[in-house]
């Protein structure tokens, strides 16, 4: 791929959070523990819905997506990360595309993800005679489908439009995975057009959709204000909390991330903040919905003691 836009680099130099020895033994060890909490938390919360039947619902079918995601979007910048600070920090030229590729895709596909979980949310609240219609198997297929689609098309057109870039100059990334914006200022082609795009693209998927998602809440705070009893009150906002957590971790990072030029704020802030969106909430994520869901739990529980009866016999 380099031959066929003329690129003299052939790899990136990724800049870890510190070169002291010591440090990097501390935080591969931090990094490796929080891969290991993502990995198994999210695919438990995988396998718990897909066994439990009580749990086939459109609200546990898009937590499936999102444990799908969290797992996937991990696994693209982990090993990668924890195997650079064993080893020199470079990343080939393709390399670096196609982290590129699947990290958007699926960070995409999340805060999509995020806003059809929001409209679930609203369905079951606001319109609870309705909800079984509205999100029957074949919307929440639909809209899953288009969660995926509507990610994968965006991130395949940004990434043909990064590969005809030439990068003949420096090669070093200032952060511990490839992103567009910090690739782009690295490439001796003009990147107008792709920064241009890099901007639609945030407006939408960012800004536009957490819009969506707070107009959602609007609507279900303002119906389980109208609710009469306390118990219903508490029920109701039960189950969204969990949601509104997860969306808040989410959203408070990416857009700390995107002030932070406005602000003048360093970069190597950015990196710290980019660990939450990447590492830190996919391993917070399952904690959060198992520990605040009572079905989750006893879906835990009943796999559990499935495991240890098997493992008895």
């Amino acid at each position: 791929m380099a031959s066929n836009n003329h690129s003299s680099v052939t790899e990136f130099i990724l800049q870890s959070f510190s070169e002291n020895p010591q440090v990097q033994i501390l935080i591969l060890s931090l990094f490796l523990g929080l891969f290991a909490v993502a990995f198994t938390g999210n695919s438990l919360i995988i396998t718990v819905i897909s066994l439990h039947p009580g749990l086939h619902s459109p609200m546990y079918f898009f937590l499936i997506n999102l444990a799908l995601l969290d797992v996937l979007s991990t696994s693209t910048v982990l090993p990668k990360m924890l195997n650079n600070l064993t080893t020199k920090n470079t990343i080939s030229y393709g390399g670096c595309l196609a982290q590129i590729y699947f990290l958007s895709w699926f960070l995409a596909a999340e805060a999509l993800l995020f806003t059809a979980m929001a409209y679930d949310r609203y369905a079951a609240i606001c319109q609870p005679f309705h909800y079984t219609t509205i999100m029957s198997k074949a919307a929440c297929s639909f809209i899953a489908s288009t969660v995926w689609g509507i990610s994968g098309i965006n991130t395949t057109v940004h990434i043909i439009m990064t590969a005809h870039l030439s990068f003949c100059g420096p090669n070093v990334i200032d952060h511990f995975f490839c992103e567009i914006p910090l690739l782009l200022p690295l490439s001796c082609s003009s990147t107008y057009v792709n920064n241009a795009m890099v901007v639609v693209a945030d407006m939408f998927f960012a800004i536009f959709n957490f819009l969506l998602i707070l107009v959602s809440y609007g609507f279900i705070i303002s119906s389980i204000l109208k609710i009469r009893t306390k118990e219903g009150k508490k029920r109701a906002f039960s189950t969204c909390s969990s949601h509104l957590i997860v969306v808040s971790l989410y959203y408070c990072t990416i857009i700390y991330i995107y002030i932070l030029p406005g602000l003048g704020q360093s970069l190597k802030k950015g990196k710290v903040a980019s660990v939450f969106y990447t590492i830190v909430t996919p391993a917070l994520n399952p904690l959060i919905y198992s520990l605040r869901n009572k079905d989750v739990k006893i879906a835990l529980n009943k796999l559990y003691l499935l495991l240890r009866k098997q493992l008895d016999i």
